[in-house]
């Protein structure tokens, strides 16, 4: 057996059929011996390793894409996805004594303490023939929304963002069906897409959101939904402006049977108001509006504002597995946000956010480095190669997050998290990017 075939053995690739193979694949990432990202073999070559057909490894690879746990990239060949679908253990992100701005946390100083409110809550049990949603928080999420003039027609309660993205596209979606997202773009969206079987369709975009130019030449692509951020985009910081908003919804008028999707993660700590593509321009939408980002992570929730037919299929559905969102953190919710000292800290919250993530910019654009965020907790800056720039700023005590996981066909750069960042700190660590970059040769110029 050649050295080659001995290490696919030790990776546990093997089987007869297109099945054993995969889940022998599928066995390997769950115990780590195939790690995320991990390249494969081509097809001919692990056919040969394992004296079968071409057609069978071609087969078993294929099953895997459909589970979402392989990728096809090009020149880099079949890999292991970033995040597979599988319970699996991952190393830590941030090396203790590290400084993160890599895994886009809020600042857990500028959230709120939950055990005043906790005491509170009304102690009746619920039962199964209760409303799933809370109606005193749907009330409040509407007069949320429609302050903010965001269209109403149907609420729903979801266990967040990412939970409400995956249930609309599944009340409308097929799996082979595309998907239009943001590049770069929200890894959760982007590893939630590939898990369901979909097909990405990448959109350009630039500070105000996706380019309609390149909305418009997904959906000729195919593409059957969209999923956008209207602020606070995760890496980059974009956020919707009013010509945007309007050019994105002309380009969607020609288009009415798309579904789109905005993901609203941050609300009010995004510190850019809010606006939206949906309610009118298609047929079928969804705004999935969270509180992890001003709230707490913990709280697990977020509000669906839809077309009624979309939050009808969406609880219809919830109705059958998950029945409801605790209505325990359906009240503590509601609680929080009828609360005056709440709702007044988030106010100053998001101002908090914009002065570390414009004192960052600042200080980068004092060294020579392009940086971009108009809105929410990162910011993004375009570099020449991301790997090495990554390590050495690790070396200093700065975990950041290269751009990779959060490309598809766009160039390379950081995601800096400067949510828990002081403003006082951000010269220092503009000076330590800054002598990175002139080691690595690795920023771009501003």
């Amino acid at each position: 057996m050649s050295r080659t075939g001995q290490n696919r053995r030790r990776e546990g690739i093997a089987g007869e059929t297109a099945v054993e193979i995969a889940e022998s694949v599928e066995d390997g990432v769950r115990s780590g011996r195939l790690t995320p990202g991990a390249a494969l073999p081509t097809v001919r070559a692990l056919a040969n390793e394992l004296a079968v057909s071409p057609t069978t490894v071609a087969g078993a690879y294929r099953i895997l894409r459909e589970r979402g746990l392989l990728l096809t990239a090009g020149r880099r060949g079949t890999r292991i996805a970033p995040a597979p679908p599988v319970h699996a253990a991952l190393a830590p992100e941030v090396p203790d004594g590290t400084l993160d701005l890599a895994t886009g946390n809020p600042d857990a100083a500028l959230l709120p303490r939950l055990g005043p409110f906790l005491g509170k809550l009304d102690p009746a049990p619920h039962l199964y023939s209760d409303e799933i949603h809370a109606p005193e928080l749907l009330e409040l999420a509407r007069a949320r929304l429609r302050a903010d003039r965001l269209p109403t027609p149907a609420l729903g309660v979801v266990s967040g963002a990412l939970d409400g993205i995956e249930r609309v596209l599944l009340s409308r979606l097929r799996p082979g069906d595309r998907v239009a997202v943001e590049d770069p773009g929200f890894t959760g969206v982007l590893h939630l897409v590939r898990a369901l079987g979909l097909g990405i369709v990448p959109m350009a975009i630039d500070d105000s959101g996706p380019l309609p130019d390149a909305l418009e030449a997904a959906l000729r692509a195919g593409a059957r939904a969209v999923v956008l951020t209207p602020r606070a985009q995760n890496p980059t910081g974009a956020a919707l402006d009013p010509a945007r908003a309007r050019a994105l919804r002309t380009v969607l008028e020609d288009h009415p049977s798309v579904l789109v999707i905005e993901d609203d993660h941050c609300d009010v700590a995004s510190g850019s108001p809010a606006r939206s593509v949906c309610g009118g321009a298609t047929e079928h939408w969804a705004i999935v509006r969270s509180v992890s980002k001003t709230l707490g992570p913990d709280l697990r929730l977020a509000v669906l504002s839809g077309d009624v037919e979309t939050v009808s299929r969406v609880s219809g559905r919830q109705r059958l597995g998950s029945r409801w969102v605790s209505h325990i953190l359906q009240e503590l919710v509601s609680a929080l946000w009828q609360d005056r000292k709440t709702l007044a800290a988030l106010e100053k919250v998001a101002t908090r956010y914009s002065e570390r993530r414009e004192a960052v910019i600042a200080a980068l654009a004092g060294h020579g480095i392009r940086a971009c965020g108009r809105s929410g907790l990162n910011v993004w800056v375009p570099v020449a190669e991301e790997t090495a720039l990554v390590q050495r700023l690790a070396n200093v005590g700065y975990a950041v997050k290269a751009g990779e996981v959060f490309r598809i066909d766009s160039p390379p750069a950081i995601r800096v998290t400067t949510a828990s960042l002081p403003v006082g700190a951000a010269p220092a660590f503009a000076e330590a990017f800054a002598s990175a970059v002139g080691a690595t040769g690795g920023a771009l110029p501003a």
